[in-house]
């Protein structure tokens, strides 16, 4: 029995002799070494709720289903028998969701729509880009000539459990990408126009333009064709190994120009540490290029998240974060700088490389708290790096909900979501409009983390919102002016989870107090801010109609205690000698108008 240990980059699943085989892709924390450890001994499952258990595992089996468990879970606070129904492939769920929710029997089938590879991350308690303890053996590569791996990659079969050591490493190897494309006739097609330059910058000193012309620029490799460049491509990134691999707008431009540019050349795109293509897969609204093993993200859609601006080019991306201009060339000239031969062709060389360098800049910064958010959410940076944050406050729950047995609530189905859809929206926060005047002696009071510590102090949780019916009136909490109705006890399953986040955020900020070594500060600040992230936003998803948790009385029950509090808090302030003048949502303006003597 051999140990390895990996820095847990990307997952997936294979399959070989019509079974599922998890591919955990990761990296020697210490040799940067690619290693991918494979797992065949994970199986899906699904939960059924029976009317009647007996007769339905009955009619179970008479569907040549035969491995058949009773469990007991917790059903939105409820303790409840289910059926568990273990399969051999992920592609029998859906093939058998359907036939096993139509028998007569069955009330409800559960956690049937939750991805094979998620899954197995949820079950095992491992987080990705966390150092993973593995057991296994070495693969022989050779009896497997079907694989087309490189010598430098290793292969493991695993023999026992992932163990997670909760520990990371603070190194984070970014390395850019970006193309400039020939564009004489508008919108350049890929068919016919030619990447002209390929530029790569690393945020350790690595700076490479490719192209087929040549300049005396020290960064600058010429390339004999288009075809080399490609391949050149290809080899550099494999050559770095960079822990992310970052371009902006990569998902919907130079990706896939690059894809098709490869597939019209006849060039094989061999990125994936598995030696596989770029491929794309559907995220959102949009097609996302997942390369595998390597992490790769687009920082267009993070900086849409971070940031409000009026536009976000990359110039404009940058001068915010820098406080400083780009180098810019007009994007419909690029053709013609090409074309020059002149001083605009070196010109053309700088912006190309300028763009790679301000790309690598932004990832730099804020990266780190996209990984530290894989990291707490316990799903693969890729797919974090391409979440809205309410997706990540579900992914967060499911992964709670195995930690406490808890059984997670399917995702609505069409007529349930246009029903959430259709209902009118909760009222938001106190709003006190700003008094007309000059002001002075202007004191600024908010509450920390508002909403959250409502939600845990008044327990409201779908599993504790009740009608009040067999408790006594000092069993329950009872909202103001809509008069919604939470039980003090037990504990809700998402007040108990958000008590958890911001316990941990407190003990995180005293740690990084008390941390001197500069790079584990900044990795403790950007684990606290990723904290805060998911409790400050959890009060809105139980609107969200596409929630699995979704209650609109708990929404609608932490705005009113919130107005409530606010409205108290500046009545309060006036017998202090203070004047409120605006309030908004958590905090409020006063100026002090009582003696000052």
């Amino acid at each position: 029995m051999q140990i390895k240990t990996i820095l847990l980059n990307d997952i997936d699943y294979i399959t070989r002799n019509d079974k599922p085989i998890i591919r955990l892709f990761g990296t020697d924390p210490e040799t940067n070494e690619n290693i991918i450890a494979y797992d065949n001994s994970f199986v899906p499952y699904m939960y059924v709720r029976a009317y009647n258990t007996n007769e339905c595992l009955n009619q179970l089996r008479d569907m040549g289903l035969e491995n058949l468990e009773l469990v007991t879970k917790i059903d939105i606070g409820t303790e409840r028998e289910f059926i568990k129904i273990t399969l051999t492939h992920p592609q029998e769920v859906p093939k058998l969701r359907d036939s096993i929710r139509d028998l007569p029997e069955v009330m409800e089938i559960k956690e049937y729509d939750i991805p094979f590879y998620r899954r197995y991350l949820i079950d095992k308690q491992i987080m990705p880009r966390n150092i993973i303890k593995l057991e296994g053996h070495l693969i022989d590569k050779t009896n497997y000539a079907d694989l087309d791996i490189d010598e430098d990659v290793v292969l493991f079969k695993m023999e026992s459990e992932p163990v997670d050591t909760k520990k990371t490493i603070t190194r984070n190897k970014v390395l850019s990408f970006d193309i400039e494309v020939y564009n004489a006739e508008g919108m350049p097609e890929a068919e016919h126009d030619p990447i002209i330059m390929m530029s790569l910058s690393g945020n350790y000193g690595f700076n490479r333009v490719l192209s087929t012309k040549k300049s005396d620029k020290d960064y600058v490799e010429t390339c004999s064709s288009e075809e080399e460049m490609l391949r050149r491509f290809v080899a550099i990134i494999k050559e770095e190994n960079p822990d992310l691999l970052v371009g902006y707008n990569s998902d919907n431009f130079d990706l896939p120009y690059i894809k098709k540019r490869a597939d019209t050349l006849k060039v094989k795109l061999k990125l994936g540490v598995d030696n596989s293509s770029v491929r794309f897969m559907k995220r959102g609204f949009n097609n996302a290029g997942t390369i595998k093993g390597r992490v790769h993200v687009d920082l267009y859609p993070l900086i849409r998240q971070y940031m409000r601006l009026e536009r976000y080019t990359l110039e404009r991306v940058y001068e915010e974060l820098f406080d400083e201009e780009k180098i810019d060339v007009p994007g419909d000239k690029i053709y013609q700088y090409w074309d020059s031969d002149d001083e605009r062709l070196e010109e053309l060389f700088d912006y190309s490389m300028d763009d790679a360098v301000s790309t690598v800049k932004i990832g730099d910064k804020i990266t780190p708290l996209t990984i530290a958010q894989s990291r707490l959410v316990g799903q693969p940076l890729f797919d974090i790096a391409r979440m809205t944050t309410g997706q990540m406050i579900e992914w967060y729950l499911m992964l709670k909900a195995y930690e406490k047995n808890n059984i997670v609530p399917n995702k609505p189905s069409s007529m349930e979501y246009n029903e959430r859809r259709m209902t009118k929206r909760n009222e938001g926060g106190y709003v006190k409009e700003p008094e007309k005047g000059l002001f002075e002696h202007i004191a600024y009071l908010d509450f920390k983390s508002l909403y959250p510590t409502i939600i845990i102090a008044q327990n409201i949780s779908p599993d504790t919102f009740t009608d009040g019916e067999g408790l006594s009136e000092d069993e329950y909490y009872v909202c103001p002016e809509n008069g919604y109705k939470f039980k003090k006890e037990p504990k809700g399953f998402i007040p108990s989870i958000i008590g958890n986040i911001l316990d941990e955020r407190q003990k995180i900020k005293r740690l990084m107090k008390e941390e001197t070594v500069p790079e584990q500060k900044k990795a403790y600040d950007f684990e606290q801010q990723g904290l805060k992230r998911l409790a400050n936003s959890m009060y809105g998803v139980y609107g969200y109609s596409r929630f699995r948790w979704y209650k609109k009385e708990c929404g609608a029950a932490i705005t009113a205690w919130g107005r409530e509090y606010i409205k108290d808090a500046m009545k309060k302030s006036e017998e202090y000698g203070f004047k409120p003048i605006y309030a908004d949502t958590d905090g409020f303006y006063a100026t002090y108008i009582g003696d000052l003597d």
